[in-house]
C-alpha cells in the first residue's frame, strides 16, 4: 500500500497529486475541509474547497484564488482524481477523497454523523485509508439526540425569561451559534447576537439556512427587552464591557467539553450544555466502520486511545501529527477568567 498522504511541515500532503490538504503554512495549493480557523488559513496560492462552503471562506480569509467543487463532483490533478463529500461538521465541511491508481484514501477533516439542518449530512465515503480526527476519541464522550438539548436549553430560557433575566450562551461564533439558532423556539424572546456571529449568520441565510430574526445589541433601544432574550456570544465576551451591559443575567455554555465532570464549575458558568459539532466516541465508530477503511491513521485529539482501540479490534491503526485544533479549541472553550454578573 503506496502512502497518497503523508505529513510535511507544512501540513498534509498529497504525494503523488502534489498538494496539501487543510495545511498550516502557506503552499502553493490547498485541499480545504472547512472554514474553522485551524484548517483554512490565509497565505496559500490556490485553494480548492466544497461550494457550500465558499461564502464563508471568503467571509473568514478575504480576497482568495478559490476554486469549488459540488459535493461529489471530481476533479484530475496530477493523476489524482479528488472529490469531496459532506463531512456533516458545519456549512461548507467536506471529507476529501483520494483515488489514484485505484486506491481510495479519505480524509475526513472534522465531522459529526448527526444531521443538524445547518449543513449537508455526513455521507459515509468507502477507502482502503481513513485520515479520522479523534477530538472527542474517548469511550466518555455520548451525546444526547439534539432535541434533548435544544429542550434544555428552550427550558433554562424560558424559565429565566419568566424571572426578567437575560439568558445569555457561549458558543462558537462559527458553526454552533447557527446550529442553536436554527434548532431553538424563537418563540421565547428576542435573540440578540454578538458581532463575531452575526456575519456569519448572513453567509448561512444566504446559502438557504433558515435562521430565526437576530439583533444587534445595539439595534435595541428598549432595554426592557434584554430581560427576555438570549444572547448568543463567543466565549471571548465573558466580563467583558459588552456583556455587562445585559445587567442581570444567567450564563451557560454550549460544548462537548460540557461532558466533563466539574467543566462548568471551573468555567464559572451557572449551566453547560453538551453540543458538539464534532462526532462522538460511537459515531466516530460509525464513521470509521462504514467507510470500510482496513487502515485508520488519527489526527488531533485522543490520538493514542483510538490508535490502541483501533488496533485492537483488527485495524491497522496508526497516527499522524498535526497542528489542527489549537485556534477552533480557542475560541470553542468556556472563558478561562472568571466572570462576574449581577
Amino acid at each position: 500500500m503506496t502512502d497518497l498522504v503523508v505529513v510535511r511541515k507544512e501540513g498534509l500532503y498529497c504525494v503523488p497529486g502534489q498538494f496539501h490538504i487543510d495545511p498550516w503554512r502557506p503552499v502553493e495549493r490547498a485541499v480545504i475541509t472547512h472554514a474553522h480557523a485551524d484548517h483554512a488559513r490565509t497565505g496559500h496560492g490556490h485553494y480548492l474547497a466544497a461550494a457550500p462552503g465558499e461564502g464563508i471562506l471568503r467571509s473568514r480569509l478575504g480576497t482568495i484564488t478559490l476554486d469549488t467543487l459540488d459535493y461529489g463532483q471530481t476533479v484530475v490533478h496530477n493523476g489524482v482524481t479528488i472529490s469531496l463529500h459532506p463531512a456533516g461538521h458545519v456549512l461548507g465541511s467536506a471529507q476529501v477523497r483520494l483515488e489514484y491508481r485505484g486506491e481510495v484514501w479519505v480524509a475526513s477533516g472534522d465531522y459529526k454523523v448527526e444531521d443538524d439542518g445547518t449543513c449537508a449530512p455526513f455521507e459515509p465515503v468507502r477507502c482502503e485509508t481513513f485520515i479520522t480526527e479523534s477530538t472527542f476519541g474517548m469511550p466518555i464522550y455520548r451525546w444526547k439526540p439534539q432535541a434533548e438539548i435544544y429542550a434544555d436549553i428552550n427550558g433554562w430560557w424560558r424559565s429565566n425569561a419568566d424571572q426578567g433575566r437575560t439568558s445569555v450562551l457561549y458558543c462558537y461564533s462559527f458553526g454552533k451559534a447557527q446550529r442553536i439558532l436554527h434548532g431553538i423556539d424563537a418563540s421565547i424572546g428576542p435573540i440578540i447576537c454578538h458581532g463575531a456571529a452575526e456575519p456569519l449568520n448572513n453567509v448561512y441565510r444566504e446559502a438557504g439556512v433558515a435562521l430565526p430574526p437576530t439583533l444587534l445589541a445595539t439595534d435595541v433601544t428598549d432595554k426592557n427587552l434584554f430581560k427576555k432574550a438570549l444572547v448568543i456570544a463567543p466565549p471571548a465576551a465573558g466580563g467583558s464591557p459588552w456583556i455587562k451591559r445585559f445587567g442581570d443575567y444567567s450564563d451557560a455554555f454550549a460544548s462537548g467539553w460540557m461532558q466533563v465532570r466539574g467543566a462548568r464549575r471551573r468555567r464559572s458558568v451557572d449551566r453547560g450544555f453538551v453540543l458538539s459539532d464534532h462526532a462522538d466516541w460511537p459515531g466516530l465508530m460509525q464513521a470509521i466502520g462504514e467507510s470500510g477503511a482496513s487502515r485508520v491513521i488519527v489526527t488531533h485529539g485522543q490520538i493514542p486511545t483510538m490508535v490502541r482501540w483501533l488496533q485492537q479490534n483488527g485495524l491497522d491503526a496508526g497516527a499522524f501529527d498535526t497542528e489542527y485544533g489549537t485556534e477552533d479549541e480557542r475560541e470553542d472553550a468556556p472563558p478561562l477568567v472568571p466572570t462576574t454578573h449581577a
